[in-house]
């Protein structure tokens, strides 16, 4: 089984890739993760994780604030397990680096009795754009972060087969414990909102942005999107509107551009 949540696709096309690399099958014939599931819908449903003994669990998310995602954490923390997974990897996504978000996952794991054997780190086009400082990937980076990380698919695969252990790809950056620990609680705390969406007069009414929040966070009212206050700050709404109208406070897309994972083969 495969955990996944993502917000503007880079994830899930890390999930999905190694699901199709697993669901090949070892050298036994059994495979060993190729089904799917959506943290946030499983949240909805409150649906319960059952595991063999010989059970392997993926969990593949992307980097927030240099850790993990509340919603995962959340998640992982509430959710009803039978049993226990035999072997235990994660992988997540980042623009630039992780910081301590290993460790963060390490620990919550490690408090529902569950050991996080492996962990992999793969670079991917970053979407973050909701301070100053904080930009898109010009094409030809997000294009070579996207061709690596492809690169990685099959050696990974290979060394969750064989159960390997450790950390893969890392990339903590300078300053990991402060970003993980001082910076990211404050981001939460005064800067993770919905309060600063909003929407031009370019909006169609199409309900794109509703239909794919990943959250359930906004409902379309008088046929402009409107935000329920429980967002986390993916921004897949700004990237995905295909006419540009979602601004966040002051940055727009006409001076950030937007980026969401397409497939191109």
């Amino acid at each position: 089984m495969i955990l996944w949540y993502s917000g503007c696709g880079n994830s899930l096309f890390v999930a999905e890739s190694l699901a199709g690399q697993l669901g090949q099958g070892s050298e036994t014939g059994q495979s060993v993760g190729d089904t799917l599931l959506s943290v946030t819908q499983a949240a909805r449903d409150h649906i319960s994780l059952s595991f063999r003994t010989d059970s392997v669990l993926g969990i593949v998310f992307p980097v927030y604030a240099w850790s993990v995602p509340n919603l995962v954490l959340d998640f992982l923390r509430q959710v009803q397990m039978d049993g226990r997974p035999q072997y235990v990897y994660a992988v997540c996504t980042c623009g630039d680096n992780t910081g301590c978000t290993e460790q963060v996952l390490r620990r919550t794991l490690r408090k529902r009795g569950l050991t996080l054997h492996a962990f992999f780190t793969f670079r991917m086009p970053n979407t973050y754009i909701n301070l100053p400082g904080f930009k898109l990937d010009s094409p030809s980076l997000a294009q070579s972060k996207i061709r690596e990380s492809m690169d990685r698919f099959q050696e990974t695969a290979s060394l969750i087969r064989n159960r390997a252990a450790g950390s893969y790809f890392a990339v903590r950056g300078t300053g990991a414990f402060w970003k993980t620990y001082i910076l990211k609680p404050l981001f939460y705390a005064l800067l993770i909102t919905d309060r600063k969406f909003h929407v031009n007069e370019n909006c169609s009414s199409c309900g794109l942005c509703a239909r794919m929040c990943p959250l359930q966070n906004i409902s379309m009212q008088n046929g402009r999107p409107h935000w329920n206050g429980h967002c986390t700050n993916c921004n897949s709404c700004y990237h995905r509107c295909p006419h540009q109208a979602i601004s966040f406070g002051r940055i727009s897309c006409d001076t950030t551009g937007q980026y969401c994972f397409k497939r191109t083969e």
